[in-house]
């Protein structure tokens, strides 16, 4: 098959390498999916780049978590009706070698659900990180119906669907956006309205919006500078839940001030959701797809010879929206 890897850490342009890598085989439990799409998400240039030391003492890493395909084999314990399931795959790169940058991966069964038939591989790719890490911070505690949920970067791959699953499940949403083209996107999803998160004091422009009504939960993109408007902006006992923290990676936090309010904040990563949350994510998300009920935003679609300006893209972070390589 053809694959992408990287042997050494660096940019995309110097490591990443296209070739021959022989086909896998699934194991027990496992599906061989020939894949469609790959998504690329920013863990995946962050490992690439040398996040993460250890990545390559047990060899070369065909990276990317997320992804598209077809069921072609089953390993010992899969039923034979899985071969020819259009599927979406989450995971992939996880604690192992082997992702989505090739033609074939071989995975555990439960991280190839099914694809809703009307649904493309394009979007297929989306799911895994972006839509199911949206559904998490948006559920993870509780039910937000007529909640007041405050979204920031609602216009980014996790921010858009985290505004939709929240408005799908009768929540206010007020979202912030830096641009008109972002805001109006973020309008369409479902947010009712939407400040600039570049102007100062944004934090007291989302209470001018809610007549002072203040913010039950958030979900949050860059928590460590967002943190003090934020504090302007949540009620007593609020919760945030953030998956980033790029621009300030190592936030100090007002103990006192987050302690008196009695506010919770919870840290998401794909990856360590308890397993019911998963298939939880992955129902709700397959549901919505049936229905035609998410709205997509994909800002690049790439062929696999290109896989390395997709990293480029992702890494220059204005992208808006997923970046999907096709096979």
């Amino acid at each position: 098959m053809q694959a992408c890897w990287f042997e050494v850490f660096g940019s995309a342009q110097g490591v990443l390498q296209q070739g021959d890598w022989s086909t896998p085989e699934p194991g027990p439990g496992e599906v061989l999916v020939q894949l469609h799409t790959t998504g690329v998400n920013p863990s995946d240039v962050k490992k690439r780049a040398g996040a993460f030391p250890d990545l390559l003492d047990a060899g070369p890493v065909i990276p990317h978590s997320d992804g598209a395909g077809v069921v072609t084999a089953v390993g010992e314990g899969v039923s034979p009706s899985r071969v020819g399931e259009r599927v979406f795959v989450y995971q992939a790169q996880y604690s192992r070698q082997l992702g989505t940058a090739a033609e074939f991966v071989a995975l555990d069964s439960a991280r190839a659900p099914v694809l809703p038939d009307n649904t493309s591989f394009e979007v297929g790719a989306c799911i895994g990180i972006p839509i199911m890490t949206a559904h998490r911070c948006v559920f993870a505690d509780g039910p937000v119906a007529d909640q007041l949920v405050l979204v920031t970067g609602g216009a980014g791959r996790v921010g858009h669907y985290a505004i939709q699953w929240a408005h799908r499940a009768g929540a206010r949403v007020i979202a912030t956006a830096s641009n008109d083209q972002d805001a109006e996107a973020c309008r369409e999803a479902g947010a009712e309205a939407v400040v600039n998160h570049r102007k100062p004091e944004w934090g007291q422009a989302v209470l001018d919006l809610t007549e002072g009504q203040k913010v039950d939960r958030v979900i949050d993109v860059e928590f460590g500078a967002n943190l003090p408007e934020l504090l302007h902006c949540v009620r007593i006992g609020a919760t945030i839940a953030t998956y980033s923290s790029t621009v300030v990676p190592e936030p100090a936090l007002p103990f006192r001030t987050m302690m008196f309010m009695d506010l919770t904040v919870r840290m998401v990563i794909v990856y360590a959701m308890p397993e019911e949350a998963k298939a939880q994510a992955v129902a709700d998300t397959q549901v919505a797809l049936t229905e035609g009920g998410l709205q997509h935003r994909i800002a690049e679609t790439l062929p696999f010879e290109q896989m390395a300006k997709a990293h480029d893209i992702i890494e220059a972070g204005s992208v808006r929206g997923c970046v999907v390589v096709t096979m």
